[in-house]
């Protein structure tokens, strides 16, 4: 199945919204917890305010990296004044709004964010940048609504340059597992064939670093995990 569109890309994640987080239970066993708390913790520390006006979770899906956001705020001594998540897909929205009803929501594309000029501290996106079809555009959406120095908080599955053994177990793993696994869940195989196509033709975690400083960003933190196929990516609006 070749998903070309941002149009194919939505209706795909409205498709299996309502057995999204099941799956990725299932598909990730939590490796990505870590990242998210470090993502967040790392982000509140180089901002160094005790208040913060308004994160932005672009493609924010089910809601989870909100909840991260506000929990690790917490943790932190951190007063946030409001999340607000913004995805395309009604479907993974309605999810989102029932799990995490304490929140803002809008449907809209990460070309077209509803706020507006330099009003929000953070803005972060997690494994959904590669889902945006005009990613150009995005990043420069994405340093319109900041605050000068605000910061963007990317977590990815990147493309590998020269993959070595391990690489190849989980290419192995992305390509003839993980689909049956996510097919047999969502009773959609060809959603989870998307992943790993989409990451073969995505950015490498260096290019994306090239992409957002074009963009008007200074990467502040960049490190990639889990045999080097996930990326953490931080980066302050100049």
């Amino acid at each position: 199945m070749a998903i070309e569109t941002q149009e194919k890309i939505v209706e795909m994640f409205n498709e299996i919204a309502p057995t999204y987080d099941r799956a990725n239970r299932v598909l990730s066993m939590g490796i990505d917890r870590s990242w998210r708390k470090k993502g967040c913790d790392l982000t509140y520390r180089l901002y160094g305010a005790k208040k913060v006006d308004l994160i932005l979770d672009i493609a924010c899906g089910t809601g989870d990296m909100m909840d991260y956001w506000m929990r690790r705020a917490s943790k932190n001594g951190i007063e946030v004044k409001k999340i607000l998540g913004i995805d395309p897909s009604e479907g993974m929205v309605n999810v989102a709004r029932e799990k995490f009803p304490k929140f803002d929501y809008a449907i809209s594309k990460a070309t077209q964010i509803p706020v507006k000029d330099a009003e929000a501290d953070f803005l972060s996106i997690s494994y959904g940048i590669r889902n945006v079809v005009e990613r150009k555009e995005a990043l420069t959406e994405f340093n319109r609504v900041l605050k000068p120095g605000g910061f963007i908080v990317i977590l990815e599955f990147m493309k590998r340059e020269n993959p070595g053994f391990l690489a190849k177990v989980t290419d192995f793993y992305l390509n003839r597992i993980l689909p049956k696994i996510g097919g047999l869940i969502s009773n959609n195989k060809a959603a989870y064939e998307y992943l790993p196509n989409s990451i073969e033709g995505f950015l490498t975690a260096e290019k994306m670093q090239e992409e957002l400083s074009e963009a008007g960003f200074e990467v502040c933190y960049a490190k990639s995990f889990s045999m080097n196929i996930s990326s953490l990516i931080i980066a302050r609006k100049r």
